[in-house]
Formats: structure tokens, C-alpha cells, sequence
């Protein structure tokens, strides 16, 4: 880990006039998570009061204040990430995790932000649509010179309006971010009661192109990804949405993959309350149950949870809800290739049919897969199979729980006569 006696050294080339010495001093050290825990973090000691969001599968960067500046520090490097249970991928993040820790903070704060590279290429970091001096923008060249290996730079910016943000990388672009360089950004009301929620969760939606086999993405990859992901995780490895019945939910997501998603949530209808470009109005506020994520965007939407049960919250392109898809499988369906298969296991054993009565029959096999490899349709539920992957979770909903209660409360027992059955005749 990075000491603050390194990082001085590191550093001592590039303090501008406008960073004190006692801003260095007291660097806040970087903070690396021993796994990703959907929970609510610590509030801090200092600084405006806020209620804090839970980043699925993350956790939010620790700061000091020093002088009326909030300090954080985030180090771009590379960083291994457990996709699921099964699978880990060679990414490029920062504070050894990809996403990068979200960055929490309240309307008119000034914030410090030290960026460390520990990166094999230069870097900068945009702050996704954030209004602050041109020179504070991130954009390598443009409005900074690049951040070099080994180089430590400061942003400093005050925050001038609460919303929904995000951080990335301006330079090097598709390799940076196709290697999963981003992060989130929220910046809470300056009054803590001003669009309150009981439960406000965060997630990035990004995409790799990962071999069968593989760990690291392909960085040239245009249109066909194989791994669709939030917070670089597919599932069965996201996070369910863990929810008191009664509490006011907010969920927000930022995309920056190559495409748009229609992010599907079932068993309830929700409003569209908070973009990048800031707070919608109450009256312009309309019902959904589906939210198109714009590539490059933020949404946030919320809704009162008060229907109890397990509901499923899914990217609707179905493409998006597998994993490691192969592109050139042909279609099977309907054709009897039996007698090709008993010739097959003569010379291979293990030989099986596929797909000729579609992929479900996939969901029970034990098929033989490459090393760090997840099979296109995982999960199981209290039912059997569920037959998903990639941008799937599932929003638990359930009476009593603790406030700050975020733990997986296992399958919701349905009440008896609510269940779908079958016809008897």
C-alpha cells in the first residue's frame, strides 16, 4: 500500500501553489476492501450530514476533511475482480476494485481529489457531469496534461448541485475504460431531509468481451460483448436488492457500455426522479416499469416497496442476461442430430447434444467448461433453475427488517394459495 511517506516522494514534482503542505499531510490512504459487500457504509466523523447510498457489490471511499476541504484519494491500477463464483477477471480499476469506490459528498462542499497512477500508460479522471472549472475537467491534453505512471495530481472543485455523477477516465479511452476504469459520483442535498429515501442503492453498468478461459477483456471490441455487467459483476455473483417492505427505495444507475438497456423491474412501478442533468420536478415525473439507460447516462428512479416477495430486476435485452455468450452457435432447434451424437461418443466420450430442444435442458448439466469460465445460464432459485445470467438481479422485499439491514434474507416463502400450480384436470 501506498504510505503517505511514498506518496510524498512521489509527488513532491507536482505540488502546485494551490495545495498546501497540510494537504499532503494529511492524504487520506487509499482504502482496499477485503471483498464486495452490499452495505451501508460508516457515516463520518466530519463534514455535512447525509444519508448515505449503498453501492451493490461496493463500498464508498473514505475521506478527511483538512482546512474546509474534503479529501479523497483514489489510485488508477490494475486490479483483479471476481466477476461470480467461479470466475475472475484481470481488470483495470481503482483502490483494487473495479468499479472504483463511489465518491459520496454534499452540495457545496469543496472537494480535494488526489490521483495517483499506478497504471503501465498515463490517465486522467473526467468527473461525469459535474459543473466545475475547465481546467478541473479531466480531459488528457485538452484541459490537463496526462497524469504519467508514478504521478500524483490534484482536482479541487466546488460541488454546485446535488444529483447523480460519475468519474472515469479522458484518455485512452477505449482501452481505460474497456478494462473497467470508472467509478460513481453522488453528491447529496445540501439539506439531508431534501429527497430523503430509506434505501438508495448505485450500480455502474459496464461490459467485457472475456474469452471462455480468458481473464483479461478485449479492448478493441465494438458490438459483440460476451459479459454484461453491473459493477463488474454477472450474476449469479450481483447482489440482491435487500429491502424493508414499507421503505422508500432509490436505485441509481450510470451507463458506459456501448449500448443502451432497458432496465426491467418486476412487481412494481416506479418513477423517474433523478439524470445527470439533475432533479425531475415532481410534475414532470411520470409511472414506469421499464427505464431505457441511455449510453453514457445517469438515471435514478424510486418507488415504495410494498409488495413482499422475491422480484427479478433484469437489463431487457435478452442477450444481457447471459453469460459468455458464443455468437456463432448455430440454431439446433428441431433437428434430430441423435444419430450423429451415438457415433460422436464412440470417439469422445463426454460428447453431448445441444440445443436441439433449446437451452434449458443447459440449466441442470454439469457440462464440462474451460478454467474461469461461467456457463451461459446460472442461479438457482427456490424452484429449480433460473436460468440467467449477466444483468439479473433479484429485489427481495420483506417485513421487519433491522433499518440497516442489508443481509440476503434467503427465498421468500410464498403465502400458501399464491403460488402458480398445475392443472390437474
Amino acid at each position: 500500500m501506498f504510505t503517505r511517506r511514498s506518496l510524498l516522494a512521489a509527488t513532491g514534482g507536482i505540488a502546485a501553489a494551490s495545495v498546501a503542505r497540510s494537504a499532503l499531510a494529511a492524504l487520506p490512504e487509499p482504502a482496499y476492501p477485503a471483498g464486495p459487500q452490499t452495505e451501508p457504509p460508516p457515516l463520518p466523523p466530519s463534514g455535512r450530514p447525509f444519508h448515505p447510498v449503498v453501492t451493490l457489490n461496493g463500498w464508498s471511499a473514505p475521506w478527511r476533511m483538512n482546512q474546509g476541504w474534503k479529501e479523497f484519494h483514489l489510485v488508477a491500477e490494475p486490479v483483479v475482480r471476481e466477476m461470480a463464483p467461479g470466475m475472475k477477471a484481470n481488470l483495470w480499476g481503482y483502490n483494487g476494485q473495479s468499479p472504483g469506490p463511489t465518491i459520496e459528498a454534499v452540495e457545496g462542499d469543496r472537494v480535494r481529489l488526489f490521483v495517483t497512477n499506478r497504471l503501465p500508460e498515463h490517465t486522467t479522471v473526467h468527473w461525469h457531469g459535474q459543473i466545475l472549472p475547465s481546467g478541473m475537467d479531466g480531459v488528457g491534453g485538452l484541459s490537463q496534461p496526462q497524469i504519467k505512471p508514478g504521478e500524483t495530481y490534484v482536482y479541487e472543485f466546488e460541488l454546485k448541485k446535488s444529483g447523480t455523477f460519475m468519474y472515469h477516465p479522458h484518455a485512452d479511452e477505449m482501452v481505460q475504460m474497456a478494462m473497467g476504469m470508472m467509478g460513481f459520483f453522488v453528491v447529496h442535498p445540501r439539506d439531508p431531509n431534501q429527497h430523503r429515501v430509506d434505501r438508495d442503492f448505485v450500480f455502474l453498468i459496464n461490459a467485457y468481451d472475456i474469452e471462455p478461459g480468458a481473464a483479461t477483456p478485449k479492448i478493441a471490441t465494438m458490438t459483440e460483448f460476451n459479459l454484461w455487467s453491473w459493477n463488474s459483476r454477472v450474476f449469479p455473483g450481483i447482489d440482491p436488492l435487500v429491502v424493508r417492505q414499507g421503505d422508500r427505495v432509490r436505485i441509481r444507475m450510470g451507463n458506459l457500455t456501448m449500448t443502451n438497456h432497458p432496465i426491467h423491474l418486476h412487481g412494481y412501478d416506479f418513477a423517474v426522479t433523478c439524470t445527470d442533468g439533475g432533479w425531475v420536478p415532481p410534475s414532470a415525473r411520470w409511472p414506469e416499469v421499464t427505464i431505457d439507460m441511455p449510453v453514457g447516462a445517469m438515471r435514478a428512479f424510486e418507488f415504495d416497496a410494498v409488495n413482499p416477495g422475491d422480484w427479478a430486476f433484469h437489463c431487457h435485452k435478452s442477450h444481457h442476461t447471459m453469460n459468455a455468450m458464443g455468437h456463432d452457435v448455430p440454431t439446433m432447434i428441431g433437428v434430430d442430430h441423435g444419430h450423429v451424437a451415438r457415433r460422436m461418443v464412440t470417439l469422445v466420450p463426454d460428447y453431448m447434444v445441444m440445443g436441439e430442444r433449446g437451452m434449458a435442458d443447459m440449466g441442470d448439466m454439469e457440462m464440462p467448461l474451460p478454467d474461469n469460465t461461467l456457463p451461459m445460464m446460472t442461479g438457482r432459485g427456490p424452484f429449480g433453475p433460473i436460468e440467467m445470467g449477466g444483468m439479473f438481479s433479484v429485489l427481495k422485499v420483506r417485513e421487519g427488517l433491522a433499518r440497516g439491514d442489508y443481509r440476503d434474507p434467503g427465498w421468500y416463502r410464498n403465502p400458501p394459495g399464491t403460488v402458480a400450480y398445475k392443472w390437474k384436470g
